[in-house]
């Protein structure tokens, strides 16, 4: 790959700057001839009136803000890496956001002169690689090591830019989606930084038996993603068909494609499947929330996934008591199945660390968690014993 180190002013790389607020996008510099996000670019991220903030500020304080780097293409230049730092700046420039001086907010027009001719004057290092597309995303990937740190899909999203990605951003990607709302009841992660996508692509490359980076390979070139939106809401609308109760905080970030792939073809009753919803998760002795949903589509029988409290010391002490000075007086086992089989153990009384607690009515079956309902098994008894 070749460079060669170039300087730019603030003010000939934010020539024709144009910014699209719906997805985040700083487009064009140099007068059209630099584009500022090139398919494989992240989204931008620094418009939280702090790093945004801190670009500018380091402008009027005379502080350099990093080596840019372009990729020089066929058709003209692109950021390679800077594009936060420019894209601030350009913003800055076209007067989308503000700065603090004095206690009181400045756009860029109304700072004096000296201020914004400092600011357009300043000077920019850049380094202007040119290479084989191979090369170039494998230094993107490089460069971005440092900094913000590129989230997993925004790196595949680098590798298999194209027709397809492009797409897939602008739907998943876009925070003023209207969907957005009703997706995040559901669906974890901040569409600009690409999670929204990540977690569509593992869906869809998941129903395929392929991994994302496959299935991104495959679909690099199409001009237009329809299977993974279609799959996407697929998924979606089913959620909302099955669990027609106002979304719950617990529901999000769930694996909702692996639960569709399970339990798509299963028939439920939505109206019991609500009212069981909501009787678990009122319920003391259910301390993982978030296992409710699969736990009721797999039909009610591992409730392992909602983490049932277990008796505490006190209760189990207590138990352990109640029933060694009970057996103690009839010279049996303070085991009970132990005390009415005909081995060895029938009148064995063990110790409290070789005991472990059991519901006598199992939970899963209306027992409580608590003393009334609390017996003490030999370890051999109480792993045989199961949810009986």
């Amino acid at each position: 790959m070749k460079t060669d180190l170039k300087h730019y002013t603030i003010e000939k790389v934010v020539d024709g700057f144009v910014y699209n607020e719906l997805e985040g996008k700083g487009l064009f510099g140099l007068a059209g001839k630099l584009v500022i996000q090139p398919e494989y670019q992240r989204n931008y991220i620094y418009n939280d009136g702090k790093k945004d903030v801190a670009v500018i500020d380091s402008l009027l304080k005379g502080y350099p803000i990093g080596l840019i780097y372009f990729n020089v293409a066929s058709d003209g230049l692109e950021v390679l890496d800077g594009q936060q730092r420019i894209t601030s700046v350009g913003r800055f420039v076209t007067g989308k956001f503000a700065i603090r001086q004095d206690g009181k907010e400045h756009t860029f027009s109304p700072l004096p002169v000296e201020e914004q001719k400092k600011i357009l004057t300043s000077e920019l290092l850049v380094w202007e690689c040119q290479g084989t597309e191979k090369e170039i995303k494998h230094w993107y990937q490089t460069i971005n090591i440092a900094g913000v740190p590129l989230k997993p899909q925004e790196l595949l999203n680098a590798v298999y830019s194209g027709p397809f990605v492009t797409k897939a951003k602008a739907e998943f990607s876009n925070s003023q989606n209207a969907n957005m709302q009703k997706w995040s009841w559901y669906v974890k992660g901040d569409p600009k930084r690409q999670e929204v996508l990540a977690v569509a692509l593992s869906w869809v490359s998941a129903s395929k038996g392929v991994a994302v980076d496959s299935y991104l390979a495959q679909h690099r070139w199409d001009k237009d993603m329809a299977e993974l939106k279609t799959y996407f809401i697929s998924v979606i609308d089913w959620i909302g068909s099955v669990f027609t109760r106002a979304p719950d905080r617990e529901m999000r970030g769930l694996a909702w494609g692996e639960f569709y792939e399970r339990f798509h073809s299963t028939s439920y009753n939505a109206a019991k499947l609500d009212a069981d919803v909501e009787k678990l998760r009122g319920d003391p002795a259910v301390t993982d929330k978030k296992g409710i949903y699969e736990y009721l589509l797999d039909g009610r029988t591992e409730t392992r996934l909602l983490g049932i409290r277990l008796f505490d010391d006190p209760t189990k002490h207590a138990a352990y008591k109640r029933q060694t000075d009970k057996a103690k007086k009839q010279s049996v086992s303070n085991c009970p199945l132990c005390a009415i089989g005909n081995n060895p153990n029938k009148s064995r009384i063990y110790t409290i660390a070789e005991m472990e607690a059991d519901h006598v009515t199992a939970w899963s079956k209306g027992g409580n968690t608590d003393l009334e309902n609390c017996e003490m098994l030999c370890v051999t008894h109480n792993r045989a014993k199961g949810n009986r």
